[in-house]
């Protein structure tokens, strides 16, 4: 226990302010655990393990846990950010930097969803839609949207962990988060192995090749389309 509760370089003391401290649990919460999370459920669970797929179509489960995630994510980093503000600013370390940086994208990654267009699709008021006919609008959304996402996410993690060691957190953060982060990245790699991330336009309107998202290669690494039958 004394060991857990000990900072991670014994040379150095781990003492900072309260404004520094709840900066780095707002951000380690944000980026460690509630974004991460968000893109692993959008990415593998756009058709859910119960669902009778292609008869049951847009399953919003996924969506709804996507944005609660993400939008908590993003409540807690500006909290986080204006703590940083409130104890004098973040300084000029490569930490505070890539801090900025990732901030600043992660801003952008919110613009382009609250612009990514409009929906469209059999289940809307109009067929015509930027996703459903895939305009140009839609496809440079989701170039952005998922290639973005991927890099911060591992720029986050080093942002993360030089935070943690700027601050000399103790050992039982870091293994708490190396565990979470192991658990993260077993579930990815299990459920990318069982083809669970389906093209998000698939998920939505189902196989049907007329269609003219089914017509275009899915967008982004891994992504596959099933077939119109089960196991596909």
């Amino acid at each position: 226990m004394d060991w857990l509760l000990s900072p991670i370089d014994p040379a150095r003391a781990h003492d900072v302010g309260t404004y520094v401290a709840w900066h780095g649990r707002l951000m380690v919460l944000a980026w460690g655990a509630l974004f991460p999370l968000g893109i692993l459920i959008a990415r593998f669970y756009k058709i859910t393990p119960r669902q009778n797929w292609p008869r049951e179509l847009d399953n919003k489960t996924w969506w709804h846990a996507h944005l609660a995630l993400q939008y908590t994510g993003g409540a807690a980093m500006l909290a986080a950010l204006a703590l940083i503000l409130l104890a004098g600013g973040a300084g000029t370390s490569t930490h505070a930097n890539i801090g900025w940086v990732i901030a600043g994208f992660a801003l952008l990654q919110f613009l382009a969803g609250w612009l990514r267009g409009t929906k469209g699709g059999p289940t809307e008021p109009s067929l015509r839609g930027d996703h459903f006919d895939m305009t140009p609008r839609r496809l440079a959304f989701e170039h952005f949207h998922k290639t973005a996402g991927y890099a911060l996410l591992a720029l986050a993690a080093y942002g993360v962990l030089s935070g943690l060691w700027q601050a000399n957190a103790p050992v039982w953060m870091w293994a708490g988060l190396t565990l979470w982060w192991a658990g993260l990245i077993a579930a990815f790699i299990a459920l990318q192995g069982r083809g669970k991330a389906i093209d998000t336009y698939q998920a939505i309107w189902g196989p049907d090749p007329s269609l003219p998202g089914n017509r275009r290669k899915p967008i982004g690494w891994g992504i596959r389309r099933r077939g119109p039958h089960p196991g596909e």
